[in-house]
């Protein structure tokens, strides 16, 4: 696989930001920033990834086996990720998983023949508050019941997606302002 132009150029970007002695702390955005680009961690990616930040494959593994929003298998095209915690569970979250399921007419890990979209099960999405929640991708949508589960699932089918909820801290708007 071959490492895209863009991407070496955001790395360099990402890589500056750190010291040079502390240079594999930029190990984890250098992922992100890889799995938005490419869609996935695969092996070539970790050893690129390791070079860059001049760190161990071994390390790269560690980072990429830990964090539940690193894929190292190729996904569909909206991956849904699916607060299985105790929160979303206790308001309803369990139905819409299951739900979830039998609309998409696949299980956690699997995706759609026609690739349009991922499921996985994950512990905690951090919106305990406004549960049951989900990302897709790296959009939250909270406060979740089947009739809104639906029109955003129809959203991505019909190529008109339901704006996500804010804020949506995984892309820097803590303020809830819209802005990336």
């Amino acid at each position: 696989m071959q490492i895209p132009e863009s991407l070496k150029t955001k790395a360099e970007e990402i890589i500056f930001r750190f010291p040079e002695e502390h240079r594999e702390s930029a190990l984890l955005p250098l992922l992100f920033e890889a799995q938005r680009q490419v869609g996935w961690i695969s092996p070539e990616v970790e050893e690129w990834a390791a070079e860059e930040t001049g760190t161990s494959l071994t390390k790269v593994r560690e980072v990429t086996s830990f964090y539940s929003m690193i894929r190292t298998k190729p996904a569909g095209k909206y991956l849904i990720q699916f607060c299985q915690n105790i929160s979303c569970c206790l308001t309803g979250g369990l139905e819409l998983m299951d739900h979830l399921e039998s609309r998409l007419g696949i299980k956690p890990g699997e995706t759609t023949d026609d690739g349009m979209f991922s499921l996985k099960y994950v512990e905690c999405l951090g919106g305990c508050s406004w549960a049951p929640m989900m990302l897709v991708n790296e959009d939250q949508y909270y406060q979740l019941d089947v009739a809104r589960l639906d029109k955003i699932l129809d959203g991505f089918v019909d190529g008109n997606p339901v704006p996500p909820d804010n804020p949506t801290p995984l892309k820097g708007n803590v303020a809830g302002n819209g802005s990336a």
